[in-house]
């Protein structure tokens, strides 16, 4: 087999890279290990207990693939507001999207519900698509890359996009290095349906061990529902993990200070140790990386898809313009545009909410007092608020074309 293109990794940010070089003439192979099959959808199923906080440029990128559509046909809840608040202390911050005349801050979606809604648009398209196909090796074949599947299939091409995920096979078997550490931090994610409302609005609480958001959803109609993230040391993650439901919905309840009443209901808990992973390099010659594959961050602000997207987009745009211009899409003189526009925005962001981390982490009562105040300082600054939610939006920046307006 033979390809000018392979994307190795189906998930969100590489479906999305796929989808947006689509009609470049270039011969595209998406390969993954999974049957790339779209699921019957059931609006009134479980909900899935990994999701995303779209940004506004994410929605925008996912419109232009014309895979919005297909997200909003399924599951997806707008949210306006967002309350953040130490629970150590008196400082509180609330952002919104009517201070920038923005309309929504962003969207909580089901990853399998944004996941479905591009594999539906890739059934649709001119991509190649390569399923139940685990990669097994891969070795420079003269200027191309050989890839071997797990089934003994082979693939050659000149360029390979890593788009694999946190632990891509990719990214291990070409030798990229990388500089990584653990958090020290487990998350708990899981849906749960509360007394009251959540009013459009994420929610976040700062706790001694670890931040905790709700995030809003919505099952026919019912707006009680929130996809929760719960950061912890792994020895409280243990304790909460081994609790029945009755016990875990009492901890979180407390946890999060009832803000919107009593937890009533918890789905099925899934735990995850977090990890901050970066490449040294995005790119070498026939190689890019991006999505986890190239960086993970803290879930603290749920910009690792976000971060995603852009990267795929971005890559898109350099690599149409090349090809366009009739240079070779491998050489690493072209692949090192996509890094320099890329590479610093990504380090901004792993660094913001390292610091948050770091921050409400903090024990010194010198360091709480400060935090609250800057808390209560930024409540109080229009400016400085409306410069977050602009972040938030992910609208700021080098954007590229399928993210602007």
């Amino acid at each position: 087999m033979h390809a000018d293109l392979v994307i190795v990794g189906a998930g969100m940010v590489g479906s999305a890279l796929a989808l947006a070089l689509q009609g470049s003439g270039l011969e595209i192979l998406l390969v993954d290990g999974s049957p790339l099959s779209v699921k019957p959808y059931d609006r009134n199923a479980r909900f899935e207990p990994r999701v995303s906080a779209l940004s506004e440029a994410s929605r925008r990128i996912l419109q232009r693939l014309h895979a919005w559509d297909g997200i909003l046909a399924r599951r997806a809840e707008a949210y306006r507001d967002m309350h953040v608040w130490d629970g150590s202390g008196t400082g509180q911050v609330h952002f919104s999207a009517a201070s920038v005349h923005a309309d929504v801050l962003g969207h909580i979606v089901e990853n399998r519900v944004v996941q479905d809604a591009l594999m539906e648009r890739l059934h649709d398209s001119t991509i190649g698509l390569l399923p139940n196909a685990r990669l097994e090796q891969l070795r420079h074949s003269g200027d191309d890359w050989l890839l071997t599947l797990a089934d003994g299939r082979q693939i050659r091409t000149p360029l390979v996009i890593a788009a694999d995920g946190a632990n891509s096979a990719v990214r291990r078997l070409a030798g990229c290095a990388t500089r990584e550490w653990d958090y020290l931090h487990h998350a708990i994610v899981t849906s749960v349906r509360c007394e009251q409302p959540h009013q459009a609005t994420a929610w976040q609480r700062f706790t001694d061990d670890g931040p905790l958001a709700f995030l809003p959803l919505s099952r026919d109609g019912d707006a009680r529902w929130c996809s929760i993230v719960w950061s912890t040391t792994p020895e409280e993650a243990e304790k909460l993990m081994a609790l029945d439901d009755e016990g875990f919905r009492v901890a979180l309840g407390r946890a999060f200070e009832q803000r919107l009443g009593n937890v009533e209901h918890v789905d099925p808990r899934l735990c995850i140790p977090l990890r901050q992973r970066h490449a040294k390099r995005y790119v070498e010659p026939g190689l890019a990386l991006i999505g986890d594959a190239a960086h993970t961050i803290h879930p603290l602000a749920g910009q690792g898809v976000n971060l995603g997207f852009l990267d795929a987009a971005v890559l898109a745009e350099v690599l149409l313009h090349a090809h366009a211009r009739g240079e070779s899409i491998a050489d690493e003189r072209v692949l090192s545009r996509f890094e320099r526009r890329r590479m610093p925005h990504n380090l901004a962001m792993m660094a913001a909410m390292e610091g948050f981390q770091r921050l409400f982490q903090a024990d010194p009562l010198g360091v709480r007092w400060l935090r609250n105040a800057g808390l209560r300082l930024v409540d109080r600054h229009h400016e400085a608020k409306g410069l977050f939610v602009r972040q938030a939006l992910g609208l700021s920046g080098d954007l590229p074309a399928l993210a602007r307006v």
